[in-house]
């Protein structure tokens, strides 16, 4: 894992907390547990289950699905208006798609969650190669 900045943080999302990640899945858990560090900093515990679900799928979808040779992932996190905005940036140009998996699969089920859990998530395109895939977790009131 590398850290870019992470100065003072705000409600308003300036700073957000930037990590980057190898293409392999030992960098979900090792994620996870920034994200929780990152949140008790905060005071933003409450939100830390569904905040760490988002995330694993995030994450999860751009290790199996957004591998390019010699690139890392990155993550941001960022508080923005009383929502943590998870990011996952990664250098592959595919984008996800929202769909049920079929019966007896083992995985694809990362989006049909992600939309329960989030109070809003969409894809974009980032500086450089790639795509960015972000959620919002409400935080407080909005919860539930």
């Amino acid at each position: 894992m590398s850290r870019g900045r992470t100065g003072d943080q705000d409600d308003q999302g300036d700073d957000p907390v930037v990590l980057r990640w190898p293409q392999g899945a030992r960098s979900v858990p090792m994620a996870r547990r920034e994200l929780r560090r990152v949140l008790a900093g905060w005071e933003w515990g409450a939100v830390e289950d569904a905040a760490s679900l988002v995330l694993s799928e995030l994450l999860t979808n751009a290790v199996r699905h957004g591998q390019v040779p010699g690139r890392e992932i990155e993550t941001r996190f960022v508080r923005v208006q009383g929502r943590l905005r998870i990011e996952v940036h990664d250098a592959s140009e595919r984008r996800p798609l929202m769909a049920l998996p079929v019966d007896g699969a083992q995985g694809g089920w990362g989006l049909p969650p992600l939309d329960s859990l989030a109070a809003a998530w969409g894809v974009g395109d980032r500086e450089g190669l790639g795509k960015l895939v972000w959620a919002e977790v409400a935080v407080g009131r909005e919860q539930a």
